[in-house]
């Protein structure tokens, strides 16, 4: 990002510091991310704090209020990365809100990603429905969020695990992520999704109804693999924080990086390895400063589990402090080819595609790269369209 666009932004450039110059650091760098009052800012602003203090670095973090607009100020230059959640997964497939003309698959680089001691999304049940595992959900009252894929996504892989689907269960419309939560406490709901430690579970968990989280237990392989074949970057995981939930015991969740901090192919290696950097040494300055921060621990990557690709500036690190494992070069050349081949897909469908129906443009690309995806015996994603 040139000095003009930071000033165009709005932002005045630091003096000269020449611990900044020790990592090849710009002297401003510019995320995007979730809103503000959310964990994910909150954590992007406690890191800026350090980069600002030690070195001199001023971290300028530009809230996004929806999945689009966080990824196109990256896509457009205008920030150097984008601290997000899913969306960088659906701009990569060129599917959901990214299947359109002016994106298409998108050349994203995974940088780091936060698994906190709570979880991204879960399903979370009133008490009083005696739901006790997820095959109980059977028949029961299940949120389904307006407007939100990623949520609604999300809910329909963990109700496979016990090989449910939405014809299994009674499909409660809301309007937004709050109401979900609100329609069990209204008893017109008995199932939402959420973080385990979002703030609206505590008022579940203090109403009449109460609050039971059903587990997704690890040792079912069939059940995992049910789930990751539609969400491949959600892992099993222990989550520790969030009401009812005994810390010493924990619950077993799927989880997803949250946030999950992302670059453009082309990002600058040097920066992009010196964030990584930052981010890694000074983690006990900043892992009790917001909420869910303690995730970003880089001992925590779950490298070999990834589904976009790594930035080289990213690995340059991990391969400094070891933690680069034949397992996690495996993945990333998986996850390269799999870039590669829905890169070429678009290149060929838009040579043919339809030029002025915005509908049968986007169909006809989901329909184009699934058959691409299962030619090569790839993950096709085709149910989280």
């Amino acid at each position: 990002m040139s000095a003009a666009t930071l000033v165009a932004c709005g932002v005045e450039e630091l003096p000269e510091n020449p611990l900044a110059g020790q990592l090849n650091m710009p002297r401003t760098v510019a995320w995007s991310a979730y809103p503000t009052g959310t964990g994910g800012y909150s954590q992007a602003v406690a890191i800026g704090n350090i980069l600002q203090r030690q070195y001199g670095v001023n971290l300028r973090v530009v809230p996004g209020r929806n999945d689009v607009s966080r990824l196109a100020t990256l896509n457009a230059g205008r920030v150097h990365m984008s601290a997000g959640g899913s969306e960088a997964v659906y701009a990569q497939e060129g599917i959901l809100n990214f299947a359109s003309r002016i994106w298409g698959p998108q050349p994203i680089r995974a940088v780091l990603s936060n698994y906190s001691t709570s979880c991204s999304f879960t399903l979370a049940t009133a008490d009083d429905a005696n739901i006790r595992e997820v095959a109980d959900v059977r028949g029961k009252r299940v949120t389904f969020v307006q407007g939100a894929p990623s949520l609604n996504n999300a809910t329909t892989a963990l109700l496979s695990y016990a090989n449910l689907t939405w014809d299994d269960v009674e499909m409660v419309e809301v309007g937004g992520y709050n109401a979900s939560i609100d329609a069990v406490i209204n008893n017109r709901a008995d199932v939402a999704g959420g973080a385990c430690n979002s703030p609206p579970f505590l008022r579940l968990e203090t109403s009449p109804r109460g609050l039971f989280w059903v587990e997704f237990p690890p040792d079912d392989e069939a059940a995992v693999e049910r789930v990751r074949s539609r969400l491949p970057w959600y892992v099993p995981h222990v989550a520790t924080e969030g009401p009812a939930i005994d810390e010493s015991e924990g619950i077993n969740v799927f989880t997803s990086a949250y946030p999950l901090l992302v670059a453009m192919e082309d990002a600058d290696a040097d920066m992009v390895y010196g964030m990584t950097k930052v981010i890694a040494m000074h983690y006990d300055e900043y892992k009790n400063s917001a909420p869910g921060a303690n995730g970003w621990r880089i001992l925590g990557q779950q490298l070999q589990n990834a589904f976009i690709p790594y930035h080289e500036g990213a690995i340059e690190y991990f391969r400094e402090i070891d933690i680069w494992t034949p397992a996690a070069e495996a993945r990333q050349q998986a996850n390269i080819n799999r870039q590669q081949v829905l890169l070429q897909a678009w290149q060929e469908y838009n040579m043919s595609a339809p030029e002025e129906d915005r509908a049968a443009f986007e169909a006809g690309w989901l329909a184009f790269r699934e058959q691409r995806l299962a030619e090569l015996g790839l993950v096709t994603l085709a149910d989280t369209q």
